[in-house]
């Protein structure tokens, strides 16, 4: 009869106090899951963002170095009315021999030819409608073309472009707005040397 009494007497949890706390201890798990899932997506964002940024920086940087070596723009480019692509000469530099290089917009990637040789440079280039990817100035630093003026076009003035304005832009989420942009001027080297 003694044991029955103290069975009787002994405090303990309820089923309905038991699921009360495994639901709060639910709701504080799920809390603290949708919390570091978003803090994890977000470092993952940042990194593509980095990697994305560095890659356009190189690409910038290797068409910049490429192009400031030039001698001058050929009149492949006449026929190129997007601003969309750049063929430049080089002369040759130390053992290196003369070449043609030509950077070009292949849908949404800027593609690297040297002498028929093709290799992918950046991916995502966005292009916007009005703006061109390549500009020209001469060494007066007036546009080339300027559509103010009829006489100052591309084709008849391609001889004198001694300046190349990039403006790159790089869409990572495929939103149609530029994520990255970079601008640069460059000075080609060589413009007017004599062989």
């Amino acid at each position: 009869m003694l044991n029955i009494l103290n069975i009787k007497n002994q405090k303990g949890f309820s089923l309905i106090e038991m699921m009360v706390v495994v639901v709060i201890l639910g709701l504080i798990v799920l809390g603290l899951v949708i919390f570091f899932t978003g803090g994890a997506r977000s470092w993952i964002l940042g990194q593509s963002q980095l990697s994305a940024q560095r890659n356009a920086r190189q690409a910038m940087d290797r068409m910049v170095r490429e192009i400031r070596e030039g001698k001058n723009i050929t009149s492949d480019l006449a026929s190129d009315s997007d601003g969309d692509t750049i063929v430049v000469s080089i002369p040759p530099l130390g053992s290196e021999l003369a070449y043609i290089v030509t950077y070009k917009l292949s849908g949404t990637t800027i593609v690297r030819i040297k002498n028929t040789i093709s290799n992918l440079l950046i991916d995502n280039v966005l292009k916007i409608t009005g703006e061109d990817i390549f500009k020209y100035y001469d060494s007066v630093k007036q546009y080339i073309p300027d559509d103010s003026n009829p006489d100052i076009n591309l084709s008849n003035n391609i001889s004198k472009i001694s300046k190349v304005h990039i403006n790159l832009k790089v869409d990572i989420d495929k939103d149609n707005k530029p994520d990255i942009t970079l601008n640069t001027d460059v000075n080609l080297r060589n413009y007017g040397l004599q062989e």
